[in-house]
């Protein structure tokens, strides 16, 4: 006797069709799982078993075979128990077959037969809408998410015993509706910063224009303080965002219960982070925190304490906006478009030009401590801010800082801007394109010239220069770039 249901394993971001086909015939007794199935779904015979003899449907004393096809996609995770189960259900003819049709299922099944979550949800919704499949049955905590797949039935069965009998007519499961969207990250506001408007501006132009951030600056003066509140400038993301994030949190595993981010990640790794935990990686590979801060911002504090090999590969992400992880049986991409904030020290005591507490560093010791971030990946900084020490007055000033709101009211006018104009942020323009928005006028050609030479600017110096000088045009709503935007811009370039 033979019969299938559809599934899907989620490989990266991305989610792949599965038939789950079961034949079941005389023999000696097996239950045998063939298909390139990885440890955990080997181990869902142990689970399907137990859960329909909690069913009250035990095994015949039969031969078993489950056929995970495609057979040359590995399968991993737990997902695959719901269908196994009632493909085995229907080929005993305890289910009719035609209630597979159409739908395709998944979720991880307890030793009682309860529904438990598992990564990916999202995903195998999106699928599942993209193969035109009209019903997915999901366990109860991944249901809030596939249900904000639009053009889906989603049904959410606590048990084995409940899909079951929805599926011979027994019990009407009612479809979910989308969760809430997940909650907000917690972000401070920067009324609650006191002086720093060198500072204050950078973070403002870094949020309108997605620019990447660097703040150098004695312990105290605020870095911290302030890159934790880059988030909060940020727009919420549109519908096409919201979905990407979405997938990149729900493959690692962090969305269980709720419907889309709306708002956009932060996230802020430890210096202590390996490697796979900043960029992705492992057996499977899942997404690392350059990942789950797409569109979003990744907070790097204290950049030099980060191991070199870490740093180094974020420079694949930060030019192309996607990390690729290659193992011997393939290679996984993960998006990774995200704003980078970092903060260091200027030297390893963090006094180094500091007025009024001498750095005490051994001769050599600064330089060592500043070649630990490498040229290359500090050109990766549109950015790059010098915060002083603050005064007595700004420590004791009673008056509040600017608020949150007000500076992201101006940062969401200058995007309008940008998109209006070439339909995508100024971070991301390069070439005839990027002078083609960033027109120059005349005297801001003269002084391109000489900023050029003075800074010892390569191209693709200039080109960050003339990115953020388009940004603070587009602050000031002004249609070229002039010189005193020009002028702002490069000096940015000194931190």
């Amino acid at each position: 006797m033979l019969a299938h249901t559809l599934s899907a394993t989620v490989v990266g971001v991305d989610a792949l069709e599965v038939r789950v086909e079961v034949f079941v015939s005389g023999g000696l007794p097996s239950f045998t799982v063939v298909g390139l199935p990885g440890a955990a779904v080997q181990e869902s015979r142990e689970r399907v078993r137990a859960a329909l003899k909690h069913l009250g449907a035990a095994m015949p004393p039969s031969r078993i075979t489950v056929n995970l096809a495609p057979a040359d996609i590995r399968k991993e995770g737990p997902a695959f128990d719901l269908p196994i189960a009632l493909a085995l259900l229907a080929a005993e003819r305890r289910l009719p077959a035609r209630a597979l049709e159409g739908t395709l299922a998944f979720g991880e099944l307890a030793l009682d037969g309860t529904l438990r979550p598992v990564r990916g949800a999202i995903n195998i919704g999106l699928l599942a809408a993209e193969r035109g499949h009209r019903t997915v049955l999901a366990p109860p905590l991944n249901a809030p998410e596939v249900a904000a797949v639009k053009g889906l039935r989603v049904l959410a069965p606590r048990t084995l015993a409940e899909a079951a009998d929805h599926l011979r007519g027994r019990l009407v499961l009612v479809p979910c509706t989308p969760g809430p969207p997940a909650p907000a990250p917690s972000v401070p506001d920067l009324v609650d910063v006191r002086g720093q408007a060198g500072g204050r501006r950078a973070l403002e132009i870094a949020a309108a224009g997605a620019h990447n951030l660097l703040l150098t600056g004695p312990p105290g003066a605020g870095k911290t303080m302030l890159a934790r509140r880059l988030a909060g400038l940020l727009p919420p993301l549109t519908e096409e965002e919201a979905i990407e994030v979405t997938r990149i949190h729900s493959t690692a595993g962090l969305l269980a219960g709720h419907g889309l981010i709306r708002h956009p990640p932060l996230r802020s790794p430890h210096h202590s982070s390996s490697q796979g935990g900043v960029v992705g990686g492992g057996s499977p590979p899942r997404p690392g925190e350059a990942s789950l801060a797409h569109r979003g911002v990744l907070f790097m504090d204290e950049l030099p304490e980060f191991g070199r090999r870490t740093l180094e590969a974020l420079r694949q992400p930060l030019e192309e906006g996607r990390v690729t992880v290659s193992r011997v049986g393939g290679s996984v991409t993960f998006p990774a478009r995200f704003l980078l904030v970092a903060a260091r020290n200027p030297c390893a005591c963090g006094y180094d030009g500091d007025p009024l507490e001498p750095c005490v560093c051994p001769p050599g010791e600064r330089q060592r401590y500043q070649r630990r971030v490498s040229g290359p990946l500090l050109d990766r900084f549109d950015l790059r801010v010098r915060l002083p020490r603050l005064t007595p007055a700004e420590v004791l000033a009673r008056a509040p800082g600017e608020a949150s709101a007000a500076v992201a009211r101006r940062v969401l006018a200058a995007r309008h801007r940008m998109l209006e104009r070439q339909g995508a942020l100024n971070a991301a323009l390069a070439g005839a394109e990027l002078r083609r928005s960033a027109a120059l006028t005349s005297g801001a050609h003269r002084l391109a010239h000489e900023l050029i030479g003075r800074l010892r600017l390569t191209g693709r110096g200039y080109e960050r220069v003339l990115r953020v000088a388009r940004t603070v045009a587009d602050l000031a709503g002004e249609r070229g770039v002039g010189e005193a935007q020009l002028a702002e811009a490069a000096a940015y370039r000194d931190g």
